[in-house]
């Protein structure tokens, strides 16, 4: 497997060695930049696995940046934030992060979410058959392309993790999944936090795909227990 590259943004030179320390220490190349505008450029330049974005940079802020990789790439990014409150997390989840992390924060466990996104994605399949497409009423996901339609002709932008846990859902029709089923096998045996995290993405989810929560086409509450796939099959 080749080595992996993480770019790190942040307006702070201690945090950027600290982090930077970690991940090499896991054999993680390491590219980092100090500001916003800087963030975009690196992303196109230099095409990282994945990004580690604080929220409060210079140039552009950290949903600002959020926002403009969202609109080309489904690159998994973990934000980085020192305001610990509900808003700035639903804010980052609905522009498309994978993940948060709120400062101050364990370089450990930075690194331990970093490398559970990055094993994730790295196990996905290469290709799919044609076989693999799933189709529902007024819903069609490639697993191959990594694309969603919503009746016929919308196509829906997901985060690479939406995606994930749109696709989990999807290929067991019907199966009950607890929060934590989903954590597992959609952000991997080893993340450890808040199993609320599901909710906040289920959410973002439904938002995307024009789904209602109390009428679901596509993914239904299973009240005290968790979620699953309501669409049938076209």
């Amino acid at each position: 497997m080749s080595t992996q590259r993480v770019l790190v943004v942040d307006d702070e030179p201690k945090i950027r060695m600290t982090v930077r320390g970690y991940l090499e220490a896991d054999g993680i190349q390491v590219i980092e930049v100090a500001d916003g505008p800087s963030a975009l450029q690196a992303v196109t330049r230099d095409r990282p696995d994945l990004v580690v974005l604080d929220v409060m940079l210079p140039g552009l802020d950290g949903f600002q940046v959020l926002r403009r990789i969202r609109e080309a790439s489904q690159i998994p990014v973990i934000m980085l934030t020192a305001r610990d409150e509900e808003v700035d997390r639903l804010i980052g989840f609905t522009t498309g992060s994978d993940d948060y992390v709120t400062k101050p924060f364990s370089p450990r466990e930075l690194a331990l979410r970093v490398r559970a996104i990055l094993r994730r994605t790295d196990n996905r399949p290469e290709a799919a058959h044609e076989d693999d497409m799933l189709r529902f009423d007024g819903l069609t996901v490639d697993p191959e392309t990594r694309t969603v339609l919503v009746d016929a002709d919308r196509t829906v932008e997901l985060s690479a993790l939406d995606f994930d846990l749109l696709l989990a859902l999807a290929r067991a029709p019907g199966r009950v999944f607890t929060r934590r089923g989903l954590l597992t096998q959609v952000w991997g045996e080893d993340f450890f936090g808040d199993e609320r995290v599901v909710d906040v993405h289920i959410r973002t989810l439904r938002r995307a795909l024009g789904d209602d929560a109390n009428a679901p086409r596509f993914v239904g509450t299973v009240r005290t227990i968790g979620y699953r796939f309501v669409g049938r099959p076209a």
